[in-house]
């Protein structure tokens, strides 16, 4: 190729072409850096009939500056990055982004200086000084990581460097992984699990695209049944992606691999530092990885020979995306598949109603596990009506429950308790005056954390310390807390039990991969009494002497304008359920409502599933909602009220008028401000037949709107505020 076009990470330039020097081999997916006026990109070499542009005259190209040392992106993922753009309404470059999630793994083999603690002591200890060698007990990294980790500067860290508190160790980048073994331990799996793993590991060595649903009961299996198809795929010398929905589950599905294969896979998530980042991404890209375990965004890396996808858990609202490229990765995955060739298994105790209706309909091929794995029984569930069993006053637990709670303390066993609010109380108010403690970046009250002793903003992240006396009347001791998050749960906990042993689990207590597999061994050790726990706590986790789960208050994700709430409801309930009774005791679960009528309620207690996915089927079906209809959200945001409005009534105004589509709205979102930002949100519902995403670029692309401006588009949107 004499000349090359290239789709450059930048949205708002579109594909540029350039000149291929003499004697520079180029080829489509090559990774290049090329000029733009004074600066240097990177684009990627693209199919000029797949990414048409204005022709450019050969006297006017500029040379590309170089071609990087790393493997060309396969036309199979650049088909998936050009679907994934179409179908979901974003760019390509943003797209193209996600594939190249490391800039040092671009620049070939290398190694870099990384530091860690001696053993020895400053001449002069200082406050900062003290604070990063307690921090940095064990770890090892660059400078800046390491200041980040110890939450101070790098200049404090170059003193202890200096002091010799801190030595240099020079790393291989590119050091090569354990290698897992498919035949490392042997595994006694009953009939069923037997049958459902052949049927997986047939088509591995099939090499051929085949969707699966893996649906099967809490504590059924489904990971050492579907370990069987990534050993044939090791066998085969090919790649294996399982993705998993929570940093804080990996430390326990890491010990579980290594179990069965003899060394871990590779991880994959947000919380990795540069180097390791750049280790794993030139293992993955060079074929050398084996097995990557990873969060959503793993999907998107330059696998160079994949041979299977695994989602777990995945019907999990956290595969959806919700800002920049708002993917859905469970779909993503199936898409991935599709074009790799290869079998993705979707796997869940309580599948997504989309998966079912594909199984349904005969896309997916459905594997059922119906029965606990060892003789296992799955747990007897009661209702606690709150209408009839009060909890005392200025308390959340029932009677019922708590008298659980005490039996379950008197035989040694553990117990879980489910209220997917974290902090103390979702809301601090002053009874002088009713002054209400909200973010001042968006429109949500502040969450008191009564541990950490801060007011937060779950949404942008805004702190403060809580004030001893009221910021609007000036009174003192007069700030309430109202309603019940976890952490207040753990104190009526300690306060009836004093004797118990009390863990908090949510995103705050686990926020990494450590503190997750910490809590684990303390867990598994017998070492916790009763958990109190967020979503965090639904899935993935296997303590056999968990015999009681309580629910709190199972109406809390009823409430709102959430279009999926009951089926979302029955997802979180069903699978926290189902940590009871995993091990040869019998479990018990009881769920606190004000509202046993409910129908997600009744099939929970009823045990039965499929009644109400059937009821839920229908319901969709009749108002044309996913998986019968399709929905996208356009959602209009500005620093400036006004604007934001204006923006929004231009875009409802010029809505096309299509046959099988409406439009609702404008209206002011829910989160009417949020980050800062004004916030207007249209709903477009269209049938499936609908060509709704080429309507909404078409309809958008004519308006000219001011640079204060965003307008995202979210196609199968999950989050409606």
């Amino acid at each position: 190729m004499n000349r090359v076009r290239c789709l450059v990470f930048n949205a708002a330039l579109g594909p540029l072409d350039y000149r291929v020097p003499q004697g520079v081999a180029v080829e489509y997916g090559s990774v290049v850096v090329a000029p733009l006026g004074p600066r240097q990109i990177i684009g990627v070499v693209w199919e000029e009939d797949r990414l048409p542009t204005d022709p450019v005259p050969e006297a006017k190209l500029r040379p590309i500056l170089e071609v990087l040392p790393v493997p060309p992106i396969r036309p199979e993922l650049r088909r998936l990055i050009e679907w994934t753009a179409d179908y979901y309404c974003a760019s390509l470059a943003s797209v193209a982004r996600m594939v190249i999630a490391s800039g040092g793994a671009l620049r070939g083999p290398a190694s870099v200086t990384e530091y860690r603690l001696t053993g020895g002591m400053p001449e002069r200890m200082t406050p900062m000084r003290e604070r990063a060698m307690g921090a940095l007990e064990g770890e090892q990294a660059t400078i800046r990581e390491l200041a980040e980790l110890a939450d101070v500067s790098d200049g404090v860290l170059r003193g202890l460097v200096n002091q010799g508190v801190l030595e240099p160790v020079l790393v291989d980048c590119d050091r090569p992984y354990p290698r897992a073994d498919a035949g490392h331990a042997a595994v006694d799996l009953n009939p069923g699990q037997q049958a459902v793993a052949a049927t997986l590991v047939e088509a591995v060595e099939a090499r051929s695209f085949a969707p699966y649903l893996l649906d099967g009961v809490t504590g059924s299996g489904k990971t050492e049944t579907y370990f069987e198809a990534v050993a044939a795929a090791l066998r085969q010398g090919r790649q294996v992606l399982v993705l998993l929905p929570e940093i804080a589950l990996t430390e326990a599905f890491l010990r579980r691999f290594e179990d069965r294969f003899g060394a871990a896979p590779i991880v994959w998530h947000s919380s990795l530092k540069s180097t390791e980042r750049r280790r794993a991404w030139r293992a993955i890209a060079s074929g050398e990885a084996q097995v990557v375990v990873g969060a959503r965004s793993a999907l998107f890396l330059p696998y160079a020979s994949l041979g299977l996808i695994v989602v777990d858990e995945a019907h999990e609202i956290s595969f959806k995306q919700d800002d920049g490229v708002r993917y859905n990765a469970r779909d993503v995955a199936v898409m991935r598949a599709r074009f790799e060739r290869i079998p993705v298994v979707l796997a869940s105790a309580t599948p997504a109603l989309e998966s079912l209706q594909m199984a349904e309909s005969g896309i997916y091929q459905k594997l059922d596990l119906p029965s606990r794995y060892g003789g296992a029984q799955l747990p007897e569930i009661r209702i606690v009506d709150l209408t009839e069993d009060k909890p005392e006053h200025g308390r959340w637990l029932a009677p019922p429950l708590t008298r659980e709670l005490f039996a379950r303390i008197e035989r040694g066993e553990q117990s879980l308790l489910f209220l997917n609010r974290r902090g103390y109380a979702p809301l601090t108010l002053c009874r002088n005056c009713g002054y209400r403690f909200q973010c001042g970046n968006c429109s949500a009250w502040l969450v008191e954390h009564r541990f950490s002793r801060r007011l937060a903003c779950h949404h942008c992240g805004h702190e403060e310390k809580p004030p001893t006396n009221c910021p609007e009347c000036g009174e003192l001791d007069c700030l309430v807390a109202c309603g019940p998050g976890v952490e207040r749960i753990a104190d009526e906990v300690a306060e009836i039990l004093p004797d118990a042993r009390v863990a908090v689990a949510t995103s705050d207590t686990l926020n990494t991969p450590e503190k997750a597999a910490a809590f684990v061994a303390q867990a598994e050790a017998g070492a916790i009494d009763v958990i109190v726990g967020t979503q965090l706590v639904t899935k993935g986790f296997h303590f056999p002497e968990l015999t009681l789960v309580g629910v709190v208050d199972a109406d809390l994700g009823l409430e709102g304008g959430d279009l999926r709430a009951a089926e979302r409801t029955y997802q979180q309930v069903a699978q926290v359920a189902g940590r009871a009774g995993r091990g040869a005791k019998p479990g018990t679960v009881l769920i606190q409502t004000r509202h046993p009528e409910s129908p997600v309620i009744e099939a929970l207690a009823a045990g039965d599933r499929d009644a109400f996915y059937a009821a839920e089927t229908e319901a969709r079906r009749h108002a044309g909602a996913p998986p019968f209809g399709r929905w996208a959200a356009i959602i209009v945001s500005s620093e400036d009220e006004a604007e934001a409005r204006d923006a929004a009534r231009a875009i409802g105004g010029t809505q096309p008028r299509v046959k099988d589509i409406a439009i609702l709205g404008p209206a002011p979102a829910p989160m009417a401000l949020l980050r800062g930002r004004y916030r207007y949100r249209l709903l477009v519902n269209a049938r499936r037949s609908a060509q709704v995403q080429d309507v909404i670029r078409d309809w958008l692309a004519r308006l000219d709107l001011p640079r204060g401006v965003r307008v995202s588009v979210d196609v199968d949107p999950y989050s409606f505020v």
